[in-house]
């Protein structure tokens, strides 16, 4: 029995149509079996994670997908098993990234661009800084100090603003042309994966499912990792099976994917 935390979160209930799970509190669920997993969305479920973690419980994570949602509107979502983002890339056909690229062009990767000046600062927002016990400016204050050990390049900041802010003129791909990106640099946000997609290497020091094409260590900045074209197109089918429309999650193919393909 797959139990819910959240029966009045929309996208929550989409998952409950195609499972069999059911509605139940924190406190319940505390009550039964570890074996019986949880599904929950958002990083402010993270006492519930953290605990699940630590009690061996198995949970689905839900939160925005990693791709093709640059229009106002959502239209993927990330469902992971026992962790926030997935990290273990594995060998899938192609057939979901083919339609993806039909659909959203912006995750057809061209090859790297021309290497840039400047370094773009993606900040963590306050749920993922709370889920990690980090504080937004204490990564920063870290993150530029050891940056400026080993480059004297200019960086530059950019803060997570509201979603409208982050489509069209405002999105990370017209910063990066605007600002002569060399590199992005973020803790964990999609950002990095933003950035590949583009062609402009990215550094992440926090877990994340870029990590298959992207570096953590800041002292390798002027040796930005740029795998091959076929590198980045394996990690980006790969990506394609790890996010799922509505549709997906309420028929119950999102979760029978997870499980036939071992995502995680």
């Amino acid at each position: 029995m797959i139990y819910a935390l959240d029966h009045e979160d929309a996208i929550i209930k989409d998952f409950m149509k195609g499972t069999e799970a059911e509605y139940s509190t924190w406190d319940k669920v505390q009550q039964t079996s570890v074996d019986n997993p949880v599904v929950l969305r958002g990083m402010t479920k993270g006492k519930y994670i953290h605990k699940c973690w630590k009690d061996e419980r198995t949970f689905y994570y839900i939160d925005t997908g990693y791709v093709g949602n640059l229009s106002k509107r959502k239209h993927y979502h990330r469902l992971v098993k026992n962790n926030v983002q997935n990290t273990q890339v594995r060998d899938v056909p192609d057939d979901r990234y083919r339609r993806l690229s039909q659909r959203h062009p912006e995750v057809i990767f061209n090859g790297w661009k021309p290497q840039g000046r400047s370094i773009l600062l993606v900040t963590p927002s306050e749920k993922p800084c709370k889920f990690y016990g980090i504080t937004r400016q204490q990564w920063i204050d870290e993150t530029t100090a050891k940056l400026r050990q080993h480059t004297d390049r200019p960086i530059i900041i950019r803060d997570k603003g509201l979603r409208r802010e982050r489509v069209g003129g405002g999105s990370l791909f017209s910063q990066l042309d605007k600002d002569n990106v060399y590199a992005v640099v973020t803790y964990q946000s999609i950002a990095a994966i933003e950035s590949v997609c583009y062609g402009v290497p990215a550094f992440a020091t926090a877990p994340t499912a870029a990590d298959y094409v992207t570096l953590k260590d800041l002292g390798r900045i002027e040796q930005a990792y740029r795998p091959n074209a076929d590198q980045v197109r394996h990690w980006l089918k790969w990506l394609s099976y790890c996010q799922y429309t509505v549709p997906e999650l309420n028929e119950g193919t999102a979760l029978k994917i997870i499980e036939m393909y071992n995502l995680k």
